[in-house]
Formats: C-alpha cells, structure tokens, sequence
C-alpha cells in the first residue's frame, strides 16, 4: 500500500497518475497557467478516464526552463488544487520549493511529486511531518542545462545509487516507506541511449521494494525513436507504458489516460490468460 495523505492506495497493480499542467510553457503544449476553470475541468476529465491520482505542476521543467517565483508558482497552483478539494482522488503537487510543498499541503495535497528528490534546503522538513506520499526523482544538473551534455559510466547503477541515498535521507527524516515512490526521471539530464538503458532496466529499480513511477508520456526520447511529433506520439506513449510496467513500474504519469489504461487492462488480461492457462507462454 502507498499512503497517500488520506489515501491508501493498493500497488498490487499498476496506477495511472494523470497529468494537470499548470504552466504557460510546457514541452508538450497543454499548459493551462491562469485558467483555473479549464484546468478543473482537465482534471475532472483525467478522473472521468480513470486516473488514480493527478499530478499538477506550476512551474516548467522542461530542458532549457528558467525557473519561476515561489509566488507565481503559488498563483497558478493554488486556485486549482482548492477547486479540487472532494474531487475522490489524491492530488500529487510537482515542486521542489519547500514553501510550495508546505502551501499546497495545507490546501490538500496528498502527495509531493519532486524532481530535486528532496535535495533543496528545507525540502525534507517541509514534508517529513505530514501523511502525505513523497515521490523523489533522479535529475542530472537542472532544468536549464540537464540536456547539454549528460554523462554517466553506467546511468542505471548511477540512479540507483542516488535514489538509495534519498531514501536513506528520507527515513533518517522520519519518512516511512510507505510513503515513498522512486522515479528514475527519464529525459532529465539523460541521453535517447541512456532513457533506453534505464527504461530497459527498470526491473533493478523496482527491486529496491519500493513502488517506481515511470513519467514517459509524450517525452523526447519517444519523438526521437519515432520520429514523430507532440501530437502524434499516443502510440508510442501505450508502448513505452506497458514496457515500463512489465518492467515493474507501479504508477505511471501519462496525459492520454483513458487510452493508456485501455493498454493496461489488456496486459493484465493476457496475464491473467497465462497464468490459468499452461498453453499460453507469459
């Protein structure tokens, strides 16, 4: 289980987090920053198409972002997660400013999606004495520079590395496992070969018992293996997903949710189908 605020929230299979973005820059060009009432409605919908969660994110962090103000950010957040207060689901918030995480408790946030894994200053302390589910993220560099010249000896056993070091700065905080959520962070400060790596490897990070995220909808590296642009990327996105879970992704964060669970109830399908039956290879 994941405990999630006041959620309690079953990993026995896989969880569909539906993407909210609130900026006015986003890479894949459904940014609703100031447009509250759109931005509820996107949410809504994501539920209606059977997300678990949703993620909102307020500031870019897309390669070659500036960051934005902890008050902008604050303005573009805020009205949203309030006009979601009883929407059925838990709310994840993806900031790294310690002062958002604590704002966005206070007005529900049940998870805190964050792609500095808990490294800013204040950041642990910020989250360690609520309930809420914490999600830390692997980043090479930072937002502006990450995809400028990423390097690793051996990317996998490098993330794996990193995200055992949060965990371990994450207990020694207070913050119990089932609080935590592991994310590799492909395509932040990671080459195509290195995002192939990690996605082909993902099984060593599910290893480490807890739940992982893969975030690979509609990313770069899926543009580059195909050739396709934003918008025409669906079909790779449902391939990416379903490789990352049978790798052991437990949730993943998707924009097409009702598409990406239609892929994922087919998986499990053919599962179920193996497992009954000894005719059929898994």
């Amino acid at each position: 289980m994941l405990r999630c605020g006041r959620f309690q929230l079953a990993i026995d299979r896989p969880l569909l987090m539906g993407i909210v973005n609130l900026t006015d820059d986003s890479f894949s060009g459904d940014g609703l920053a100031g447009d509250t009432a759109a931005a509820v409605a996107r949410a809504q919908k994501q539920i209606d198409a059977g997300a678990d969660l949703l993620d909102l994110g307020a500031e870019s962090s897309r390669p070659g972002a500036l960051p934005v103000s902890a008050d902008d950010e604050l303005d573009r957040l805020l009205p949203v997660l309030d006009g979601l207060v009883g929407c059925g689901v838990p709310i994840s918030v993806d900031t790294y400013k310690p002062e958002v995480m604590r704002a966005a408790l206070r007005h529900g946030a049940s998870m805190i999606n964050d792609i500095y894994g808990l490294r800013m200053p204040g950041a642990v302390e910020a989250v360690a004495g609520s309930d809420c589910a914490v999600c830390l993220m692997h980043m090479q560099g930072e937002p502006l520079t990450m995809q400028q010249q990423p390097s690793y000896r051996n990317v996998v056993a490098e993330v794996r590395l990193f995200l055992r070091r949060r965990v371990q700065a994450a207990r020694a905080a207070g913050i119990s496992d089932e609080r935590l959520v592991l994310d590799p962070g492909f395509c932040f400060g990671k080459t195509l070969q290195h995002n192939l790596e990690l996605l082909r490897g993902l099984d060593r990070l599910a290893g480490e018992g807890l739940p992982v995220l893969a975030g690979l909808s509609r990313k770069s590296m899926l543009g580059a293996i195909t050739g396709r642009p934003l918008g025409e990327r669906l079909a790779a996105n449902i391939a990416a997903a379903v490789l990352a879970v049978e790798r052991g992704a437990r949730i993943l964060r998707v924009h097409d949710v009702a598409e990406t669970r239609d892929a994922i109830a087919v998986w499990q399908g053919m599962r179920g189908a193996a497992a009954a039956s000894p005719a059929l290879v898994p």
